[in-house]
């Protein structure tokens, strides 16, 4: 059964309060965090990660997402680049797509060689535990919607011009090749599936459950505390000591288009 939306949005609202309250904490505490988001086109990971940074300080959760990689990044090591959007202390990083993509699109598109991928496999679980060990709070989530949903998405987004540009080439090619996606995230998960860092699977048909319940589970999951701060007490205004504000006629103002549509 779908969630109402009435239902959802009070119910988003106090999980984000609750994201504000673990981000003051992480930030307080000097914490690192890293979330991946990862799952098929269209699966509601973008959606997800705009409501959990609905509220939260940039300078303290970010979000990495990588565009393809350059000429010089294919000749360092594969895990290289991802390496440099980790975060410094109190600090969260959402990736939006992530190492996965050699697992993933990579592997199914032809991208990286049978060597290529082996080797990521078997570096994978080693990287994450370096993660882990060194401090890190991972977590990973895998959007799972249906061929039936991914497709009504897909159509949606082509009708639609404010999501067009959501949708390329290579998310339209990935129709014809469900099973080829599902086979290789099958053997993703044999591999990276690990005690240090398990997959989490988000049932994304319904994206509103989806959100709820991928937010609740990551608060859930980090055992933060409220941070206490000192009451912050607004001074006077000081009296005016003579200053005269610049005639706007010497200022270029932006044309007040609302007047126009009032």
């Amino acid at each position: 059964m779908l969630v109402k939306k009435r239902v959802y949005e009070k119910e988003l609202l106090r999980l984000q309060a609750e994201l504000v309250v673990l981000q003051e904490w992480v930030r307080a505490e000097g914490k690192r965090v890293v979330v991946v988001f990862e799952g098929r086109d269209a699966a509601g990971k973008g959606s997800t990660i705009k409501r959990v940074t609905q509220y939260l300080n940039p300078r303290v959760a970010r979000i990495a997402a990588l565009p393809v990689p350059t000429e010089r990044e294919r000749t360092q090591w594969y895990f290289q680049r991802y390496i440099e959007q980790l975060p410094a202390a109190g600090e969260i990083v959402l990736f939006d797509r992530s190492w996965y993509n050699r697992a993933g699109v990579e592997w199914v598109m032809s991208l990286c060689t049978a060597a290529e991928h082996k080797t990521f496999l078997h570096q994978c679980p080693i990287f994450e535990r370096l993660l882990v060990e060194d401090g890190i709070i991972l977590r990973k989530y895998w959007f799972s919607v249906s061929d039936e949903e991914q497709e009504l998405r897909f159509r949606s987004r082509v009708a639609d011009p404010m999501r067009r540009w959501k949708l390329s080439p290579m998310d339209a090619e990935s129709l014809t090749r469900w099973e080829d996606y599902s086979r290789a995230k099958d053997e993703m998960f044999v591999h990276t599936d690990i005690p240090e860092s398990p997959w989490l699977v988000v049932e994304s048909d319904d994206k509103r459950r989806a959100r709820i319940n991928m937010i609740a589970h990551l608060i859930s999951s980090i055992p933060y505390e409220q941070v206490v701060r000192p009451p912050l007490k607004l001074p006077r205004r000081p009296a005016p000591t003579g200053y005269i504000r610049t005639a706007r006629s010497l200022q270029t103002e932006v044309p007040d288009h609302a007047a126009t549509i009032v």
